[in-house]
């Protein structure tokens, strides 16, 4: 088990992470909600399902708000040119007053690759990719022209604007969980994100696998070993997937286990799952908050008003 005394206790804040709404005004009415229910971030996956281009949604949602911060869980890196999405990136903290969370990664979902045409190179080549292309968004976000010229990017005198309201760069979430992402996103993130092991593009059994509280643990050990000193500065993020606010715990736990094909002590001890009433919740990620450092949590879109009560019995604290 990781040790406590060398991971981050920063104060709860929680997220809601949404897909898609009917119409502009279930968006808007949906955003409004997150904010009322003491969330602090509101996010979009980056898919090509069917769901809202987060970009659009996430302007829509800061025009509707005045305190919700707003990103993706997270940015696929291959879907538009570095150079372009700083741009919009840039653009977005301006209009929403320094309210953007900047999540990005490598890409993972096969069928988006497939349908697209876009190439689904190895994971290390994602990665290689990825890490040029936030170089060439700090280069964009930073005073002055800069030029780049990597294997992937090449960029030439080239003076981005405008610039992020939030200085040098928006907070960088970076989330996944194999060892050279998780190494990277413990040298560069403001916040890490800890997820499952997503190398065969899908989830299914190989990603269930690297969710148990094991797992984590080893995940976590990673970045607490390649941050250096810096561990105290990062934020430990959870996307809970798994939530059921319930009386019945233990039959919400086998319910789900049974269907899963897990052992039920799996989901019990898992951070990916929120299983019971607020009482148990909140000491559960109390705990997770000691054993992972895991003080940023986010939830579904369904869960906004049944988790209300941990956000407000947690939040800030």
């Amino acid at each position: 088990m990781p040790s406590s005394r060398q991971l981050p206790r920063k104060p709860f804040r929680f997220g809601v992470q949404a897909n898609s709404a009917p119409d502009r005004k279930s968006w808007v009415d949906l955003s409004k909600r997150v904010e009322a229910n003491g969330y602090s971030v509101l996010t979009l996956p980056d898919h090509f399902t069917d769901q809202l281009a987060p970009m659009p949604a996430l302007m829509c949602a800061a025009d509707v708000t005045s305190t919700l911060r707003l990103g993706a869980l997270v940015w696929d890196n291959d879907y538009k040119h570095p150079l372009v999405f700083a741009k919009e990136i840039a653009t977005m903290d301006v209009l929403s007053e320094g309210r953007i969370e900047l999540g990005i990664g490598a890409g993972w979902m096969k069928t988006d690759y497939e349908q697209s045409g876009i190439p689904y190179d190895s994971p290390g080549v994602r990665i290689d990719r990825m890490i040029e292309g936030i170089d060439v968004m700090r280069g964009c976000f930073a005073e002055g022209p800069f030029s780049f010229s990597g294997k992937h990017y090449t960029i030439t005198n080239y003076n981005g604007m405008p610039k992020p309201l939030q200085g040098a760069c928006p907070p960088i979430l970076m989330g996944g969980g194999g060892k050279r992402f998780l190494t990277y996103a413990a040298q560069q993130a403001d916040i890490v994100g800890i997820n499952a092991t997503m190398t065969a593009g899908a989830v299914g059994p190989e990603a269930i696998s690297t969710m148990t509280a094991e797992a984590v643990d080893a995940k976590v050990d990673i970045v607490r070993e390649a941050s250096g000193g810096r561990i105290a500065d990062i934020e430990m993020n959870i996307r809970a997937f798994l939530v059921n606010i319930t009386d019945d715990a233990q039959g919400a736990i086998e319910r789900l286990s049974k269907g899963m094909g897990v052992e039920a002590s799996m989901i019990a001890e898992t951070p990916f799952a929120l299983m019971g009433p607020p009482s148990k919740l909140i000491e559960d990620l109390l705990a997770r908050r000691e054993r992972w450092g895991f003080s940023y949590v986010i939830v579904g879109a369904e869960d906004v008003e049944s988790f209300a009560p941990v956000v407000a019995a947690l939040n800030g604290k």
